[in-house]
């Protein structure tokens, strides 16, 4: 089912006929559901879903909870998750006091149970020969304890898998480390360059392949939204349902440019509260920077590399892919996450005779020290020196100059790279 074609925003009657329509086919009466939903840092009409799905399934359910898709990042306070799910904690305790909400705990061993194991062989094919190795496939155990999962959240291009949504909130949203780090260690030995905004990748294929083992009923709810509002909403498969979704995604989510510029001032919303967050910034501009060029990460409420990966990130520092490749034995015991990410904010670049040379510059103009910057290998600007309006006024004139004024969702790519990857 599709609503919506990316022009105007949904109303919340459209949402509701769409949901009772759709999912009226799933022979839902009397089973019990579990809902995967994004956390803070995505943004869309989460609360307007949750609302929706408990109106037309909370009386004919036995059971409708929510859980959480952190990946790996921090878990949501209690008044977090209200204000995400657009319900104040009064209403959590009377209308929705039925409902329970988990946040993905990652941290935890306990939460995962083993369902499968890619083989050697499947990983060669699925990588195209990138990747030759097993990667044992472990989820929350919550997903195995409920008749039907639905997964409902938006569909943006992505740095590590091309497109996010549809199997990704089971992969890596609540998966456990071995695929995490093997699927973004793939993406990043492609280069988020390459695989950003490109709708058939070797990592989706691996996150499909993933999601097999998971042997119960689901349901994708897929949007694409403008803003906060989604512009369009398909269910179906998480499989069919990303797919038209991404198509969508693809419309309405990449501006194309035709020429490079020479900086990019990304601005960030609040919604991201670190550099594992925040570097959205980075990948969603960089294909239209120019060799030499710089992209500045302007975001001064953010003090923090990443909550959960600092102190990796403080060892290993920012890098070109092949600054890690060619020294590979001094750094493969560290997260393959951790190395993907680190990749994915520098950018692509060589590493030659110990002289590492990136295409472009990044520089973050944040509340993270000068000091730290230099020492994990980025650039520093003092925000205080910024005023995005007079930025603004100034790429009015300088069509060399971007300002993106709500950087990390929207992906800027030049005209002549908008072809599909093969």
């Amino acid at each position: 089912m599709q609503v919506g074609n990316g022009q105007h925003p949904l109303t919340e009657a459209e949402v509701r006929r769409a949901l009772s329509a759709g999912l009226a086919a799933q022979d839902l009466a009397g089973r019990r559901v579990l809902v995967l939903i994004p956390d803070g840092t995505r943004s869309g009409p989460v609360g307007l879903f949750f609302r929706l799905l408990h109106e037309v399934l909370g009386e004919h359910v036995s059971a409708l909870d929510v859980l959480i898709a952190l990946g790996t990042h921090p878990p949501m306070s209690e008044a977090a998750i209200c204000r995400h799910l657009g319900v104040t904690p009064e209403e959590m305790a009377s209308r929705y006091r039925n409902v329970r909400v988990f946040n993905h705990r990652w941290d935890r061993p306990e939460t995962f149970v083993h369902i499968g194991t890619i083989s050697r062989a499947e990983v060669e094919e699925l990588s195209r020969g990138m990747l030759s190795l097993e990667v044992p496939v472990a989820v929350n155990r919550l997903v195995l304890e409920y008749d039907h999962l639905i997964v409902c959240g938006p569909v943006f291009p992505h740095e590590v898998v091309g497109f996010s949504g549809g199997n990704k909130y089971f992969f890596p949203g609540v998966s456990g480390w071995e695929l995490i780090h093997v699927t973004h260690w793939l993406g990043a030995l492609i280069t988020s360059y390459e695989i950003i905004g490109r709708k058939h990748t070797p990592v989706r294929a691996m996150i499909d392949r993933a999601a097999q083992f998971i042997d119960k009923p689901k349901t994708a709810l897929a949007y694409v939204v403008k803003g906060e509002e989604a512009v369009g909403l398909f269910i179906d498969t998480p499989e069919r349902a990303w797919s038209a979704a991404a198509d969508l995604s693809a419309q309405v989510d990449i501006v194309y440019l035709d020429r490079p510029v020479h900086t990019v001032l990304s601005v960030l919303p609040t919604i991201y509260d670190d550099m594992w967050t925040g570097a959205k910034g980075m990948y969603k501009v960089e294909p239209v920077v120019a060799d030499g060029g710089e992209v500045i990460i302007y975001a001064p409420h953010i003090t923090e590399l990443s909550y959960t990966h600092g102190k990796v990130l403080d060892e290993v520092g920012y890098h070109v892919r092949d600054y890690f490749l060619k020294q590979w034995d001094k750094f493969k015991h560290y997260p393959w996450g951790v190395l993907a990410h680190s990749t994915h904010l520098k950018g692509l670049g060589t590493y030659e005779n110990g002289v590492e040379r990136p295409r472009i510059r990044v520089t973050l103009a944040t509340g993270i020290p000068e000091e730290r910057c230099t020492r994990v290998n980025l650039g520093y600007r003092d925000p205080v020196t910024i005023r995005v309006a007079e930025w603004m006024e100034r790429a009015q004139a300088d069509p060399g100059l971007l300002v993106v004024p709500r950087a990390g969702e929207v992906l800027y790519r030049l005209r002549e790279d908008g072809k599909e990857a093969p």
